[in-house]
């Protein structure tokens, strides 16, 4: 299985939530990037955030968005080890 381009959008999305807590909300703008914008209904559509132009995370997008920025700060943790 791989990464699909919205799956990439749908992460960049999540990775605007600065809180996993789902105390800080977001407004997406009409004016957004088409992808942005289709992302973020997707994810509203599964029941990740509270609208589909943003809003809060729900619990499952609150879970999503953790892990999104935890394999986030791994890939940019540095150091790069070998495997076999």
């Amino acid at each position: 299985m791989k990464f699909t381009l919205e799956n990439f959008e749908e992460l960049h999305v999540l990775m605007l939530y600065h809180s996993s807590t789902g105390l800080d909300g977001i407004k997406i703008h009409r004016s957004a990037d088409p992808g942005v914008i289709a992302a973020a209904q997707r994810l509203f559509d599964d029941g990740f955030i509270t609208r589909s132009d943003g809003g809060y995370l729900t619990s499952r997008g609150s879970e999503a968005a953790e892990h999104a920025h935890l394999l986030l700060s791994l890939l940019n943790a540095g150091g790069c080890q070998e495997f076999h």
